[in-house]
């Protein structure tokens, strides 16, 4: 559906389907980090492309930010849209970090062994700092996973999200559809290079050269090609079922086990190269297109979408509690665990619905008012 100009700044239609698969992809990010301390390493996690759900996110970041603003800045300043996207992502980040500060000193665990060694002032500095979605450097590494937010380990992908939005709204929304198809063209060659020459996507979490390298270009790929197709994808809104087909095709290649092994990691780059630079885009554009939904459809989609952003960041506190105890029991095996990572799961479900009628919405309501 085109957008055209209004006087008012009112948000235009969403596509229901978009935001149901983002709740899928939350929930199977979810089961990644519940199946990641079972494997041995990297290549032999049961859920072993469940990170990509991130690039997935990034993708549908891009589509949906360029489908709601980019016929708005007639109207709207670049601080108008940075108070906009504050309004929406923070109040979420702020709660998530407050989660991990809570029970950071009750994880006790063999893989953590000097948690309890860490001042009470150093762990507030983190938790301050994580307020803000800035990274810590390593001297502030106070879980020891050498991560840039250690009270909420999903806010790495936070802190990205801020820096392509900051880009698009100083920069990348100026750009033509000719000069908009280069970056992605040029992002598309460095995403590839580094699945291909690593094996895989993954990483982004550590404040060094190396590391802010890969989150960076995990970004740019998936949020510029989203931009690009709100603007020159032309959805049919014919495809019936569009949520179950969209969700099936996310989930088998998400649930893909690892390809080619230690010996041949360049297959696995390659995997993961058709999924985000090919297959990832071909599922937004599919969902964009569903045909009209039936009720129990778009309120499913509805309950999913609400759910995702709130599930993604305060389901890690928990997942916490659940790598201390793997660690403290080697060994462990799926059958063993599964009845504590559901409980997880379920637990998180149930977390991220009080935190979204409680806390977010209320809160952005607020800020809204306030800032925007």
């Amino acid at each position: 559906m085109p957008i055209t100009h209004n006087k008012e700044l009112a948000a235009p239609p969403h596509y229901p389907v978009l935001d149901g698969l983002r709740g899928v992809a939350a929930i199977i990010v979810v089961t990644f980090h519940l199946t990641e301390p079972l494997g041995t390493g990297h290549l032999d996690i049961l859920v072993n492309h469940g990170y990509l759900a991130v690039d997935f996110f990034f993708l549908l970041s891009g589509f949906v930010i360029g489908y709601a603003y980019d016929d708005r800045w007639y109207k709207m300043s670049v601080s108008g849209f940075l108070k906009r996207r504050i309004a929406r992502l923070q109040p979420m980040v702020v709660l998530g970090v407050t989660l991990g500060a809570i029970g950071f000193y009750f994880t006790d665990s063999t893989i953590w062994p000097l948690i309890h060694t860490v001042p009470v002032w150093k762990m507030l500095l983190v938790l301050l700092i994580g307020y803000t979605i800035l990274p810590v450097p390593l001297s502030l590494d106070i879980r020891g996973w050498q991560e840039m937010h250690p009270l909420n380990s999903v806010g790495w992908s936070l802190f990205f999200e801020y820096i392509a939005n900051l880009l698009y709204a100083l920069w990348i929304r100026k750009f033509s559809n000719t000069a908009l198809c280069i970056l992605v063209g040029l992002s598309a060659i460095a995403l590839a290079h580094l699945a291909i020459t690593n094996g895989d996507v993954s990483g982004g979490w550590t404040l060094n050269v190396e590391q802010v390298r890969i989150g960076l270009t995990r970004t740019m790929f998936p949020f510029s090609a989203g931009l690009l197709l709100s603007r020159v994808a032309k959805p049919t809104g014919r495809i019936r079922n569009a949520f179950f087909w969209c969700s099936l095709l996310l989930a088998i290649l998400l649930y893909m086990p690892r390809l080619g092994g230690a010996a041949h990691l360049w297959l696995n780059g390659l995997y993961e190269s058709v999924c985000i630079l090919l297959l990832f885009p071909l599922i937004v554009y599919l969902g964009a297109s569903s045909a009209e939904q039936t009720h129990r459809e778009s309120s499913l989609c509805r309950f999913l979408g609400d759910l995702s952003y709130p599930l993604y960041l305060v389901h890690y506190p928990l997942v916490y509690f659940y790598v201390a105890w793997i660690s403290n029991h080697p060994g462990t095996t799926l059958a063993q665990a599964w009845p504590y990572a559901l409980l997880i799961l379920l637990g998180g479900i149930v977390l991220a619905y009080a935190a979204l009628k409680w806390y977010d919405e209320p809160v952005r309501k607020w800020l809204r008012r306030k800032l925007v």
